[in-house]
């Protein structure tokens, strides 16, 4: 492959079925699905961990959550273990990103050569009271769903900055000689839930399809989910037009988040840089939306693990869509090849594989992996997905699988048939995941971890009392701590 300029466009909890590339019956997302008519759409992509912090951290390094241990949004990246940035900066290439990186500090060598108003972790900590999960605290996140509607956000206009921020570097760049790589990493659609009253109007509430099991009855009654809800104090469902209008604030985003990147493009276009330059699209993970009776990321169900990943550009096949299952922890060695680095010699286990072979081949069965070990968990759980199933190992509670291909919604949990067969294929998938690791001793270490990160800070008591924020601020606004909720209230 010969070298050619990189640019990885990165979004915050894109759920990958929320584009019309991806057959979504009303998301209106044009600018992505120009991208994949282009180029290489994959079918099945999944986060190695839903939530923000650690899966930066495993698309940085090319190493699961568990090999570098960043458990949760309280361990943020700290450019300690090497990135593929700092190997592409060894080789002399020009990678500077823009946006969110949610690393700890641009204070630290993340592997960028400039970090353009980069968003990080509050004050280089982030939220160590997601390692507390004992169910004694519980959070609120119930008013922000409420209010959800049209309305202006320091989010969009942070995005609105990231994509002036990035046409203006493409400019500065576009007679280099040498190819580059640009990292822009937009934060919508994550919440705060408003969306821009003109793209919030292209979603009337009455015609929006439903999420799957978002009535009380239908709602998953397994021990992680109940208690989940229980943490976010969403036990109790919101009515259905609240859900609703919540959805279509989802998708006002989705679409306002297209804008942005199409403007980017156009200006690729503009700078002539189409044929020399090529594009990733993903995002860090998905959200529910009130599917299960959840709302957020944190699980292994499609709506949370599924994301967008689009690939275009010189060698990319036009058209295309693969059914092979791959992950972000691809995106070390599909990011060193694009630029013709080699990949280090130090010995290091990075699992991925480069996803312009895969692209280029024919669809194959594979295992991707997933984990989590964070906030709204009591005990960690960890995900096998090849193309027919999805495997859910959980830490003291039943497994669970779905046939993916009979069952797309996840409606159907296999693992409660009593059929040998089902038995079978459940004790093979956790054979193969203890030939991996020990889900139980990894539980066991991140917990460990986790109670030493609190105690660092001053102890339970400390860490409580500096409250939580819902989400974190763009640069320049300040964090607006909450209190948090008595868990026997």
């Amino acid at each position: 492959m010969k070298p050619a300029n990189l640019l990885f466009i990165l979004s915050d909890q894109h759920q990958g079925a929320a584009m019309g590339c991806a057959g979504h019956p009303i998301v209106q997302t044009p600018n992505l699905d120009r991208l994949a008519a282009g180029g290489t759409r994959f079918s099945n992509a999944y986060t190695n961990c839903a939530i923000c912090v650690p899966v930066r951290a495993a698309l940085a390094t090319g190493q699961y959550v568990h090999q570098i241990g960043n458990w949760d949004n309280g361990f943020p990246y700290d450019g300690s273990v090497p990135s593929w940035g700092h190997r592409l900066k060894e080789q002399g290439t020009i990678v500077d990103s823009i946006g969110k990186l949610h690393f700890r500090s641009a204070a630290d060598d993340n592997g960028f050569r400039r970090e353009i108003e980069p968003l990080h972790v509050v004050d280089g900590i982030g939220d160590p009271a997601s390692g507390i999960r004992d169910g004694s605290i519980r959070r609120d996140w119930r008013p922000g769903i409420v209010e959800a509607g049209p309305a202006d956000s320091t989010y969009q206009r942070y995005d609105s900055r990231n994509r002036k921020n990035a046409i203006r570097w493409l400019r500065e760049r576009a007679d280099d000689e040498q190819p580059w790589a640009l990292f822009l990493s937009f934060v919508t659609p994550h919440p705060p839930w408003f969306a821009p009253s003109e793209t919030y109007d292209l979603y009337p509430q009455e015609q929006l399809p439903m999420p799957p099991q978002w009535r009380l009855d239908e709602w998953p009654r397994h021990p992680t989910y109940n208690y989940m809800r229980r943490f976010f104090s969403s036990e109790q469902p919101f009515p259905e037009a609240t859900i609703r209008r919540l959805n279509a604030v989802y998708y006002g985003i989705c679409s306002f988040l297209d804008e942005q990147i199409g403007q980017v493009l156009a200006a690729l276009d503009e700078l002539k840089l189409r044929d020399s330059t090529r594009i990733i699209y993903s995002s860090d993970h998905g959200e529910h939306i009130g599917a299960r009776g959840i709302y957020g990321k944190f699980t292994m169900y499609e709506e949370a693990a599924c994301i967008p990943f689009i690939m275009s550009g010189p060698d990319v096949p036009a058209g295309v869509v693969v059914d092979t299952p791959i992950s972000l922890i691809d995106c070390y060695p599909t990011i060193l090849d694009a630029l013709g680095c080699a990949p280090p010699d130090d010995g290091v286990d990075r699992p991925g594989s480069s996803l312009w072979d895969i692209a280029a081949s024919d669809d194959r069965d594979r295992t991707v992996f997933a984990e989590y070990h964070a906030i709204g968990s009591r005990n960690a759980y960890y995900m096998l997905r090849d193309r027919r199933y999805k495997y859910i190992y959980h830490v003291d509670a039943p497994a669970q699988l779905f046939d993916l291909i009979a069952d797309p919604d996840e409606l159907n949990d296999l693992a409660g048939a009593a059929d040998d067969a089902t038995h079978e294929l459940l004790e093979a998938y956790e054979t193969q995941l203890r030939d991996m690791i020990d889900p139980e001793e990894v539980d066991r270490r991140a917990k460990a971890d986790q109670a030493a990160r609190i105690k660092a800070l001053g102890g339970r008591d400390a860490v409580i009392a500096r409250g939580v924020f819902t989400n974190s601020p763009v640069p320049g606004e300040t964090p607006k701590f909450r209190r948090f909720v008595d868990a026997g209230n």
